[in-house]
């Protein structure tokens, strides 16, 4: 017979207000994957849950299970990457994160590689204090792990090795074209020799070893662009987070609570 309480560590990746008080709550836990449960008078000043339940925090949680939502009973925070916190930048790069979990994982589907890797990476985002590197890795780390990765080995039409030179890159046949292939090809882009090694390179190694590779703004900008593409086709759309961060980049403002209660 399954308890009825149970306790997890888990990160908050989305939140809502329920009610006049409470909210409800996304979590991404470590032993039971996706997990939507509500956090009864969290909005109400002096709450022992409030601070313990916000977005993008660790913590340790109990519930209990509910009829259709369960219902978070305790919460201890075990870290609130505070340098994430106080960075307009950093938040919109978390939300970016949080968001492309909620996207990619099923409810209740339990997945401790994707947890230790979405952990991880907020801890270097809040120790890094830059995110560029840390998204464009986390993005094929993910998509690695889900079996969406981008083929980049041979080319992803006629399985020829491809030459170490300009090809091309096509979400719509899963990865690079060479450069016969690609060239009729009216989705697919050019792929740099250079971005080409480094995504081959990131795929092979951990997260200290990919960010010693240094990248120009050319590079960056086109991994960027390649990563967005690939995991637009797969989703079918364009993630929220993505427009936000983009404002920032460009110099705009955004209101990080009003943002976070969006996602």
């Amino acid at each position: 017979m399954t308890s009825r309480v149970y306790q997890t560590a888990g990160i908050i990746i989305k939140r809502h207000k329920f009610g006049e008080a409470d909210r409800l709550l996304t979590l991404f836990t470590a032993d039971f994957g996706k997990v939507r449960a509500i956090a009864k008078g969290a909005m109400r000043p002096g709450s022992k849950l409030g601070g313990n339940v916000e977005l993008l925090t660790h913590s340790q949680l109990m519930l209990a299970r509910g009829r259709n939502l369960d219902i978070v009973t305790q919460a201890q925070a075990i870290d609130i990457f505070l340098p994430i916190r106080d960075s307009l930048e950093l938040m919109s790069c978390g939300f970016y994160l949080s968001e492309l979990v909620d996207t990619f994982t099923e409810e209740n589907v339990e997945d401790r590689e994707m947890f230790d890797l979405f952990l991880n990476t907020l801890r270097e985002l809040a120790e890094a204090g830059e995110g560029e590197r840390i998204l464009r890795y986390f993005e094929l780390r993910l998509l690695n792990h889900l079996g969406y990765r981008p083929q980049l080995g041979k080319c992803a039409n006629c399985s020829r090795l491809l030459l170490p030179e300009v090809n091309y890159f096509s979400p719509a046949q899963g990865g690079v074209l060479c450069r016969e292939c690609g060239y009729p090809d009216m989705g697919a882009r050019t792929i740099s020799v250079n971005a080409l090694k480094v995504l081959r390179f990131w795929l092979r190694s951990d997260f200290a070893t990919a960010s010693r590779v240094k990248l120009s703004i050319e590079l960056t900008t086109e991994i960027k662009s390649l990563m967005r593409e690939h995991i637009r086709y797969i989703l079918e759309k364009q993630l929220k987070s993505i427009e936000w961060m983009d404002t920032l980049a460009d110099g705009g403002h955004l209101n990080g609570d009003m943002a976070a209660d969006q996602l």
